[in-house]
C-alpha cells in the first residue's frame, strides 16, 4: 500500500476525489494516484496526490488533458487540489449521474467515464444507502 494512503484517504474523507465513490462499500482501499503523472513532470508531493477509485484511476491513466466533447477544445482535467468539485460537477440523484458544468467537468466526465452504465447503477445504490455524495 502507498505509504501516503492514510493521509490522502483522510483528506479525501475516504471518497474518490473524481467521482465521489464511497470507499466504505468496496472491499479494498482506494488508490493513491498522481494528479500530474511523474512522466508529465508530477512529483510525489502531497499536493499532487489524490484518492481515486479503481475505475477513475484506470481511465485517468496518464491523462492531464482531454477533449471537451461540446467545444472540442483540449482542456485540463479536474485537479482535486486546485479545483472545487461543485464548481465543475453536479449530482443528479434521480439518474445517478454526475453532470458536468464546465469544459473541465465535461472533459473529466468523458475521460473517466464516470457515467457508464455500471457507474450509474452503483451510484444509485449509494444514493439509496445515503453514502453518496
Amino acid at each position: 500500500m502507498n505509504p501516503r494512503y492514510r493521509f490522502v484517504a483522510q483528506r479525501a474523507l475516504h471518497h474518490c476525489e473524481y467521482c465521489k465513490a464511497p470507499e466504505a462499500i468496496f472491499n479494498f482501499p482506494f488508490e493513491v494516484e498522481h494528479i500530474t503523472p511523474p512522466g508529465n513532470g508530477g512529483t510525489n508531493s502531497d499536493e499532487n496526490l489524490a484518492l481515486a477509485c479503481r475505475s477513475c484511476n484506470l481511465y485517468k491513466s496518464d491523462f492531464i488533458l482531454f477533449q471537451d466533447p461540446v467545444t472540442l477544445d483540449t482542456v485540463r482535467l479536474f485537479h482535486p487540489r486546485i479545483d472545487r468539485w461543485q464548481d465543475h460537477f453536479a449530482c443528479n440523484f434521480e439518474l445517478g449521474s454526475i453532470d458536468a458544468l464546465t469544459p473541465i467537468g465535461r472533459a473529466t466526465v468523458a475521460c473517466l467515464r464516470v457515467n457508464s452504465h455500471h457507474q450509474l447503477s452503483a451510484r444509485l445504490q449509494w444514493v439509496r444507502l445515503g453514502l453518496f455524495p
